[in-house]
């Protein structure tokens, strides 16, 4: 992988001189693991960014506080380290103005993806130097999976699984949601830990298998809640209930989206009725799904059944999935990008009434010569347990 990292930055060297972009500024994490390998920092959340530099004609460099220096030469390829320190000097910011310099350099930044303290930094100590978004490049990029990369993307889906596997089998009576929770967070880590224990390598080594975040889990009366959190609620008999593996679904670096939703005990006809629309605005999509199809139309076929149906807007069918939980291109009405082999994405089926009931469900996909083919293989018929 790191090889491969190398690869795309020397690529991505080659597009910023076609695009008069002097130097990239990079501070996302997901950009900057993506290039460098980097991953885990403590970043700007906490005042301590880290800092990718690609110039278009010289060796990258990584700003980091120095507590990380170490793990970040045992991660990345980049052999040009820059540690800073709190209160010395400028701190990063002294590495950035040697970068820039006095004259009118033009940076590129990730607009939407940089923190504001960086913004405020170039814009009131450079005002000579001149601001690109490069973020329609980068995006550009990483819309195609390598094979590696898609194999790594299927054992995330194994992991995926496991964690729903995991949380199926606590489900019960009486059971609280967060002791599910805590059933798919470990079920998750054990998976990736089987993974990772198969394989000897410094990079390997840097990933943890724990799955943390916290799960999207609904039950009952309040399964129209779309992204509530598992709470103490105990599930009762003849109950649905969801689970949203989104935020959890990560796994060396990459992420998937993919979703479940059971019956405990029994279902009433309007909650048979409303699944299975969920299952089947999901099927509208993923027929459309091939090269050559406009993300666009993949969103039309299901939104075009759930109008059908009697139901309003649909907001989006998909989004891309990969280094980041959203990528693009998505699969929503304003985004006309044609789908290509090795695109992959997390498609959805939902619909919620106001009442209370809801039917969702949701898988990540890689798109192949002939169609697609599912990163997440599991079992979506309508379930009692």
């Amino acid at each position: 992988m790191l090889n491969l990292m190398e690869k795309r930055t020397k690529e991505l060297q080659v597009m910023l001189g076609e695009h008069n972009v002097d130097v990239a500024i990079l501070t996302d994490k997901d950009s900057i693991f993506y290039f460098s390998g980097v991953h885990d920092d403590s970043g700007m959340d906490y005042g301590r960014p880290m800092i990718l530099i690609v110039p278009k004609d010289d060796d990258c460099s990584i700003i980091t506080p120095s507590c990380e220096g170490n793990m970040v030469r045992a991660m990345t390829w980049v052999k040009r380290i820059f540690p800073w320190n709190d209160g010395e000097k400028g701190e990063w910011r002294d590495y950035i103005s040697q970068v820039l310099g006095t004259k009118e350099i033009v940076y590129g930044l990730e607009n939407d993806k940089t923190h504001a303290v960086m913004l405020n930094f170039l814009q009131d100590n450079f005002p000579s130097a001149v601001k690109k978004d490069i973020f329609p490049l980068l995006s550009r990029q990483r819309m195609i999976k390598t094979p590696k990369e898609i194999s790594i993307m299927k054992q995330a889906g194994e992991v995926a699984v496991a964690m729903c596997e995991a949380g199926r089998k606590a489900i019960g009576v009486g059971v609280p949601e967060f002791e599910v929770a805590l059933a798919v967070n470990e079920g998750g880590t054990r998976k990736a830990a089987e993974f990772l224990s198969k394989e000897d390598s410094v990079f390997n080594s840097m990933f943890s298998p724990l799955i943390h975040e916290l799960i999207i889990l609904q039950t009952g009366p309040y399964m129209h809640m779309v992204h509530k959190r598992a709470s103490t609620r105990k599930i009762k008999q003849n109950e649905s209930i969801y689970m949203c593996f989104c935020k959890l679904a990560y796994f060396k670096g990459f992420h998937l989206g993919f979703d479940r939703q059971y019956f405990v005990g029994g279902y009433t006809d309007q909650e048979a009725q409303v699944y299975y629309q969920a299952i089947e605005g999901q099927k509208r999509a993923l027929e459309m799904i091939r090269p050559g199809v406009k993300a666009s139309d993949v969103h039309k076929a299901a939104s075009n059944y759930y109008a059908e149906q009697g139901y309003g807007i649909c907001y989006r069918t998909g989004r891309s999935v990969g280094y980041s939980g959203l990528e693009k291109p998505e699969l929503r009405i304003d985004d006309d990008t044609i789908l290509e082999e090795g695109m992959t994405f997390a498609v959805d089926g939902a619909v919620s009434l106001d009442c209370g009931v809801a039917g969702r469900v949701g898988d990540s996909i890689v798109v192949v010569k002939d169609g697609f083919e599912y990163l997440t293989e599991m079992d979506k018929s309508l379930q009692v347990l």
